[in-house]
């Protein structure tokens, strides 16, 4: 038989058990609610969306910007396009499922509003007061402000002082952030639909325009169809430009997709390897741009679990 000194040890060391395992449980509760909470997954997220269900994604874009979204043998092509249909595809849009929607500079904000849009991918500049109207995911591009002219002009028009002379018509297109810009430099301008008109105005046998002013972008594009016509005046404005893709104001969930799509574009670049950004500057903008560029980094970025880290193994 079991002796009484020998039972109270036993039951001082089951209790001293019982103590210990009762305290690591609590401990590791502890640890359980002091974990950051799980990330979510980009499904998740999408799900939050407006465009969740939608059989087609409507994107607003340009279709009178050469390098950047233009209509050509009856195919959109351009940077903007390029980057357009890579936010798409992540999100789960291809061929057919994507509208383009034609958008004038000054109806993008408006279509993004009325529901018109989902997404403009537009030479969007970035801006304060825009950011009250609507969002922006990026930026993915920037650029600077810039001044084209008709070779005829290129001794007369050299600088700012010059284009504050009343007796030449500097041209941009209505809605744009380079009107204001000219406005603060004291430059009065004529203000059309677009920037086309303005190149178009300036290759009007009777000469409407004696300059236009716009993003080097969208500038740069009308040189490559025009390149012995134009030529770009560097005037010092001293601004650049931040171009994002606009996303309507009521959908954070978007705004934060579209976001990180740009940024797993961006750590690609970064990398080394061959980026959708990169795939796209090269094919459109390089060509006709000073100097390598590299993609930027979106701000304000969410971290997400992508679709294919949470499969199951």
């Amino acid at each position: 038989m079991i002796n009484a000194s020998l039972r109270g040890r036993v039951r001082l060391l089951a209790t001293t058990m019982a103590v210990v395992l009762t305290l690591l449980l609590a401990a590791g509760a502890g640890c359980d609610s002091q974990r950051d909470p799980e990330l979510p997954s980009v499904q998740e997220k999408l799900e939050q969306t407006h465009i969740f269900g939608q059989s087609k994604l409507r994107i607003g874009v340009a279709t009178y910007e050469p390098l950047m979204g233009v209509l050509e043998n009856n195919k959109l092509v351009g940077f903007d396009i390029d980057i357009a249909r890579y936010i798409a595809a992540s999100l789960g849009y291809e061929g057919d499922a994507i509208q383009f929607i034609h958008l004038a500079t000054e109806d993008r904000i408006p279509a993004l509003q009325s529901g018109q849009v989902d997404i403009v991918v537009s030479s969007f500049s970035i801006t304060e007061e825009r950011q009250k109207l609507v969002s922006f995911a990026g930026p993915y591009f920037v650029t600077t402000q810039e001044v084209m002219i008709p070779v005829a002009m290129k001794n007369k028009i050299r600088t700012i002082e010059d284009l504050r002379n009343p007796n030449y018509r500097v041209c941009v297109g209505g809605g744009s952030t380079t009107e204001a810009e000219l406005e603060k430099h004291g430059i009065k301008t004529l203000v059309v639909k677009n920037v086309r008109d303005c190149v178009n105005g300036m290759r009007n046998k009777k000469r409407l325009y004696d300059a236009v002013s716009s993003d080097e972008t969208i500038l740069a594009g009308f040189r490559s169809m025009y390149p012995t016509e134009f030529e770009i005046v560097d005037l010092p404005f001293g601004t650049s430009e931040q171009l994002g893709v606009g996303v309507p104001i009521s959908d954070p969930a978007l705004r934060d997709l579209v976001a990180y799509f740009l940024h797993q574009s961006y750590l690609a670049g970064r990398s080394g390897k061959t980026s959708p950004w990169l795939t796209a500057y090269h094919q459109n903008l390089g060509p006709w741009l000073d100097g390598e560029r590299e993609q930027p980094p979106p701000l304000n970025v969410p971290e997400l679990v992508d679709f294919d880290d949470k499969a199951p193994v």
